[in-house]
């Protein structure tokens, strides 16, 4: 057995224990709601690709992950590009937003984002939507996300993993979804991402 290759051995459990204990003490870790898009190529597994790249990122830890939606593109004629796949995160983290902001970027050029026109298609799209009850109006990173209490396809999902959820500045979730609706918001129950073990 010693000759095999030791990368290949299963993690044991009083490892993943620690880790976890260690992640807890980590100086108090901060909520964040992470946004996921993805209309070109293996949509499902981009999403997937992005939730374990978050969950291999120091300091961060992914603690829920809503089941798969698919939407119509926002702000361009409905057939002009594929249907969205969306999903949204919630992470625990001890990255400040500003660090959070660049491994979100990290994840959709290790993607091969594209971001040649606004609100063009892309493999992946990872927005922060908020970051504990953070209100930023700084341009690089506004929080929560200028646009997310308006987005079906941001407030469905993130209803589905936090019925309790509240947009800073802007309402519980269940409140704004009853004033959006969830028109054109399609769950995709064949579908399924995994909370990274």
């Amino acid at each position: 057995m010693s000759s095999s290759d030791p990368t290949v051995q299963p993690v044991p459990a009083s490892v993943v224990e620690q880790v976890d204990a260690a992640d807890v003490t980590l100086s108090n870790p901060k909520r964040a709601v992470i946004s996921l898009g993805s209309n070109l190529g293996n949509r499902l597994e981009t999403l997937q690709g992005a939730i374990d790249a978050l969950e291999d990122t120091p300091g961060l830890r992914v603690k829920a992950v809503s089941p798969v939606y698919e939407t119509q593109p926002w702000g361009v004629d409905a057939d002009s590009q594929p249907t969205y796949y969306n999903a949204v995160v919630l992470v625990k983290t001890t990255l400040p937003p500003a660090s959070l902001l660049e491994r979100g970027h990290a994840i959709e050029e290790a993607f091969e984002r594209v971001r040649d026109e606004r609100w063009g298609p892309r493999t992946l799209d990872v927005d922060i939507v908020t970051y504990q009850d953070v209100l930023s109006d700084d341009p690089l990173l506004t929080l929560p996300h200028p646009r997310a209490h308006e987005r079906a396809f941001v407030l469905v999902p993130w209803y589905d993993v936090d019925p309790e959820a509240v947009v800073p500045g802007r309402g519980p979730v269940v409140e704004l979804l009853s004033g959006v609706g969830t028109d054109g918001v399609n769950p995709r129950v064949d579908l399924e991402l995994r909370l990274p073990e």
